[in-house]
């Protein structure tokens, strides 16, 4: 992906598809468009995943959550949710397999007659899973339990409900989506804000009025079609085409916190049925931490980024803490994140944690926008075909959606083992061997390689993680990197999981993007500055 040819496209060509939003959805829809043989325009007002894309909980799944509404509600739309989830789980699972994997979750449970409510339910859940290979549920004895999850308390344990789902790198894997769709023909960029439409004499929308906030430049981008993919702020671009439409968009807000890896001291997940809110809480190991989450609270207030608080940082750990022989210290949390959910405007009364993430494709019949509406992760391929197949009804031609069986920028020809060829022909320790296949799968060479060309990039940004500084030469080349903080939080994901490393590793980082951007020594320090200050608020906020 290079930004400034895709910057002179957006400026000069004429579009089948104008795509506003380029998270899991918008990503999505580029590249199922351009599979059809839409010439198609991608943009962002931030980067790829920014917002609601890299905040996720990172697994794929039905919803075993929605399930249980549903039987105990008689909800059918909370069990249309699920069987959705669970028949593109395997599709997720299979189109970026260097991105996303099978993940095992325990249930403890504290009574024999708990043991047998979850083994149904998950039994049940088993069931609608079809056409994936996912062990299926299993009953375990306590000491099984705990020779998985050893950090456990032994003395409240009964047994556990063994079940498995998908786990996935979420902002990797929107980038893959993004890259795909550019490799096949997409004109995609970051950093260009929508500030309004042009009209034809009709009041249908032909072209988007932006800026490319880096210089400053103002663009027109003229296509035929406008699709408004962002999510919890699809009520602003709603508005801009179209003034008389009311509010869709009630956002939630969820945040998630970092703890050392041995709070579990396990590859297994674990999935906390009963809060005190009425919600399920996951802990779950990621990128050498364990991450906790989501709250679900509602939230009026979407311009400034959402972060954790004290407040929710004590709520997740007492969520926790019962379960554990040792109870978290809160000096152990290492990193959180907030984000938004686009949940859809339903019954007032209703909180948010009971409406169902469903999707919805708009059309205003006034301006000719589309609006993907809603959604999860999980289906964000699904909510992508819906969209794309209501542009081919507008625009009148089009294939049909191909998306289903496309593997994903560096998913092609994917070995799990490949990283001992990486190890052997790079000469390259073991832990940065397999990181590098599990973040770049068949194109880690190209890494790897650079790092062989000049030796200090080899070096690592932090003596504690895999993450090495030929990423960031590569991450600048090659996808589309402007900022540290589009490096260190979403190309690599370690502003998510250790603040402190986060810093310490931010002058190499600037430097290396300084020589490969030309940046200013200025330049450099701003970057930097205001990067430190956003990492020093979010500390500040849950501590």
């Amino acid at each position: 992906m290079n930004r400034t040819t895709s910057l002179a496209r957006l400026q000069n060509e004429l579009f089948d598809i104008c795509i506003i939003g380029a998270g899991a959805s918008g990503a999505g829809c580029a590249l199922d468009a351009v599979l059809r043989g839409y010439k198609v325009a991608l943009i962002d007002k931030k980067d790829f995943a920014s917002e609601t894309s890299s905040r996720s909980t990172k697994l794929i799944h039905g919803g075993v959550r929605y399930l249980e509404q549903a039987f105990k509600k008689l909800d059918f739309a909370q069990l249309k949710q699920v069987r959705h989830g669970l028949e593109e789980r395997h599709i997720v699972l299979k189109n970026a397999p260097h991105l996303a994997r099978p993940l095992a979750l325990m249930t403890p449970v504290n009574s024999w007659f708990e043991g047998l409510y979850f083994k149904i339910g998950l039994s049940l859940y088993d069931t609608f899973a079809t056409n994936d290979t996912l062990p299926k549920s299993k009953w375990l004895n306590k000491q099984e339990v705990l020779d998985k999850i050893p950090t456990l308390d032994r003395k409240k344990l009964h047994s556990g409900v063994l079940y498995y789902d998908g786990q996935l790198d979420d902002a990797r894997y929107c980038l893959a989506l993004a890259q795909s769709a550019s490799e096949n023909g997409a004109a995609v960029a970051n950093y260009v804000e929508v500030n309004g439409f042009e009209k034809d004499t009709n009041g249908k929308l032909n072209a988007v009025q932006a800026t490319d906030t880096l210089t400053g430049n103002a663009l027109t981008i003229r296509a035929k079609l406008v699709i408004n993919c962002t999510g919890p702020f699809s009520d602003h671009i709603r508005l801009m085409a179209n003034a008389a439409l009311s509010e869709r968009i009630r956002p939630s807000k969820g945040v998630h916190l970092a703890l050392p890896h041995n709070t579990l001291n396990s590859e297994y997940a674990m999935l906390i049925p009963k809060t005190s809110d009425g919600r399920v809480v996951f802990a779950i190991p990621f990128e050498g931490s364990t991450m906790i989450g989501t709250t679900d609270t509602e939230c009026d207030e979407i311009d400034a980024e959402p972060t954790l608080n004290r407040a929710e940082r004590e709520y997740l750990a007492a969520t926790l803490n019962p379960y554990l022989a040792k109870p978290i210290d809160p000096s152990e949390l290492r990193a959180g994140f907030g984000g938004l959910r686009p949940l859809l405007a339903a019954d007032p009364s209703k909180s948010t944690k009971s409406l169902v993430r469903d999707h919805e494709v708009e059309l205003d019949e006034t301006s000719g926008l589309v609006s993907l509406l809603g959604g999860k992760w999980t289906t964000y391929r699904l909510m992508a075909k819906d969209t794309i197949d209501e542009a081919a009804k507008i625009l009148g031609h089009g294939g049909a959606c191909k998306t289903a069986d496309y593997i994903l920028a560096g998913g092609e020809n994917y070995q799990a083992k490949s990283w001992q060829d990486i190890q052997a022909q790079y000469a390259l320790p073991e832990d940065i061997a397999r990181h590098l296949v599990r973040k770049y799968g068949s194109r880690a060479h190209t890494v790897a390689s650079l790092a062989r060309e000049d030796t200090q990039l080899r070096e690592r940004l932090s003596q504690s993680y895999p993450y090495i500084r030929a990423e960031v030469v590569h991450a600048v080349r090659n996808e589309m990197v402007v900022t540290p903080r589009d490096f260190l939080a979403r190309r690599i994901r370690l502003e998510i999981t250790d603040w402190d490393e986060t810093l310490n590793s931010l002058p190499v980082v600037g430097d290396l993007m300084a020589r490969e951007l030309g940046w200013t020594e200025a330049e450099k320090t701003s970057y930097a500055d205001a990067y430190a200050s956003e990492i020093a608020k979010f500390i500040a906020d849950a501590r």
